[in-house]
C-alpha cells in the first residue's frame, strides 16, 4: 500500500540531526493514516531484537529482513566479544544466515579503536544503511518507508542518549569495579 500524505508530510532524516518527532508521536500519527493492518506492524520494529537466530516472520518482507539483519548483528558482536574473552566458545554456536553487511559492521564496531561510544555511533551509522539499503527500490511512499522512517527516529533518539561524559564515566566505574573483583578471585584463589 502507498502512503502519500503521510509520507508527503515528514521532513528528511539526517543521522546527525536531532529527531523532529518522538518515535511514540510518529506511531500515533500512522495508526491514524495507515491500514490497521500495516499500523499493526510498526510494533514489530525495535532497535532490540532478541538475540535468537530463527526470528518468527510477520508477514512484511522489510521487517523480516530488518530483524534477521539485526539479529545477525547482535550475533556477530556476541561472538567477537566472546572470542575475545573466551576464546571458545564463540566458535561451538552456530551463526545464522547473515547478510554479510551485519558482519562487516560487527566487525568494524568491535575492532573499533576509539572509546565505546565512537563504537555504538559506527554500529548505528550501519543500522541507517542497512535500512536505506532494504528500502532501495521502493516506491518512496511505500509502507516499507514508513517503517523505515520509524526505525530512523528510533535511532535518532537513541542518539541523543548518548552522553560522552556520563558514559565515560560509567566506564571507569565498571572497569574498576571488574578490576575489584577480579583481584578478589585471585586473592582467593591464592588463598586455598
Amino acid at each position: 500500500m502507498l502512503y502519500y500524505y503521510l509520507m508527503s508530510q515528514l521532513p528528511y532524516l539526517f543521522y546527525d540531526q536531532k529527531a523532529p518527532m518522538s518515535s511514540a508521536a510518529f506511531k500515533e500519527l500512522t495508526k491514524s493514516q495507515m491500514s490497521k493492518a500495516d499500523a499493526a506492524l510498526i510494533d514489530y520494529l525495535s532497535l532490540d531484537t532478541d538475540d535468537k537466530t530463527e526470528v518468527a516472520s510477520t508477514g512484511c518482507d522489510f521487517i523480516d529482513a530488518w530483524r534477521s539483519w539485526e539479529c545477525a548483528l547482535r550475533f556477530n558482536l556476541a561472538r567477537y566479544r566472546s572470542l575475545k574473552l573466551f576464546n571458545d566458545v564463540a566458535e561451538t554456536a552456530e551463526p545464522p544466515v547473515v547478510p554479510a553487511d551485519a558482519v562487516t559492521a560487527a566487525t568494524a564496531a568491535f575492532t573499533q579503536e576509539g572509546s565505546p561510544l565512537d563504537g555504538e555511533i559506527l554500529i548505528d551509522k550501519a543500522r541507517w544503511a542497512a535500512i536505506d539499503l532494504l528500502t532501495t527500490g521502493n516506491d518512496y511512499f511505500h509502507k516499507n518507508n514508513v517503517f523505515a522512517y520509524y526505525l530512523k527516529l528510533l535511532l535518532l533518539e537513541r542518539r541523543s542518549l548518548f552522553n560522552a561524559e556520563t558514559g565515560f564515566s560509567e566506564y571507569k566505574s565498571l572497569y574498576a569495579e571488574i578490576l575489584e573483583n577480579g583481584q578478589s578471585c585471585v586473592n582467593n584463589s591464592a588463598g586455598n
